[in-house]
C-alpha cells in the first residue's frame, strides 16, 4: 500500500491526547470510578497514555485494562476458518464504574460493538463512553465516540494507520492508498 498522506506526527498524537484527557475529565466531573480499557492492540497503548496524562492533570492514577475483542467479533470466520479464540482473563471489577474503552480508530464501529459485548461479560458498568484518536467515519451501526483525536473524512480506499512507539516504534498517523 502506498502512503497517501501524513496526518498527524508526534506532537499531534500529544496535543490530541492532551485534550481528550481534559475532556474525559470535564465531562465526568473528576475522574472518581473511571475504568480506561484499552481494546488490543493499539488502543492499549492510547489508554496508558490518557492515564498518564490524566495523572499528571488530576494527580490520580486511573487503571487501565487490555480488552481482546476477538470472541466477540462478527467477522471472526472471515478471518480465519479455525480461529484461535483467547478469553479476556481479568478479575477487575467493573460493576458501577465509568468505562472509557479507548480505540485507535473508529471505522464501521464493528469493534466498538464486539468491545461493549466483551464489557457486558465483564459486569454491569455505570457508564460506558468511547475514546479514539483518529474517526474515520463510514459507520456501519449506530456507534459515536465521545472523545475524538481527530475527524478524518476518508475513502473506503482508504487505510488508515496508527502508529505508536511502544507497538511500531513511531508516532503517526498515516493514510494509505489500497492499491487496485
Amino acid at each position: 500500500m502506498e502512503t497517501k498522506a501524513l496526518i498527524m506526527d508526534e506532537k499531534d498524537i500529544r496535543r490530541a491526547t492532551t485534550r481528550i484527557a481534559h475532556e474525559i475529565i470535564e465531562r465526568n466531573k473528576g475522574v472518581e470510578d473511571i475504568l480506561l480499557v484499552g481494546i488490543k492492540t493499539r488502543g492499549v497503548p492510547f489508554a496508558k497514555r490518557l492515564a498518564k496524562r490524566i495523572e499528571e492533570i488530576e494527580g490520580k492514577k486511573l487503571d487501565v485494562l487490555t480488552l481482546d475483542i476477538t470472541f466477540y467479533r462478527d467477522d471472526l470466520t472471515e478471518i480465519n476458518r479455525d480461529p484461535v479464540v483467547k478469553k479476556n482473563k481479568t478479575e477487575y471489577n467493573i460493576n458501577d464504574k465509568i468505562v472509557v474503552l479507548v480505540d485507535d480508530v473508529i471505522f464501521t464501529g464493528r469493534t466498538a460493538r464486539a468491545a461493549l459485548d466483551a464489557l457486558v461479560d465483564m459486569g454491569r458498568a455505570r457508564k460506558v463512553q468511547l475514546a479514539v484518536l483518529v474517526d474515520r467515519g463510514h459507520r456501519e451501526l449506530p456507534i459515536r465516540p465521545d472523545y475524538v483525536g481527530k475527524n478524518l473524512p476518508t475513502s473506503k480506499k482508504e487505510v488508515v494507520n496508527v502508529c505508536f512507539t511502544e507497538v511500531d516504534g513511531v508516532d503517526k498517523v498515516v493514510i494509505k492508498k489500497i492499491e487496485d
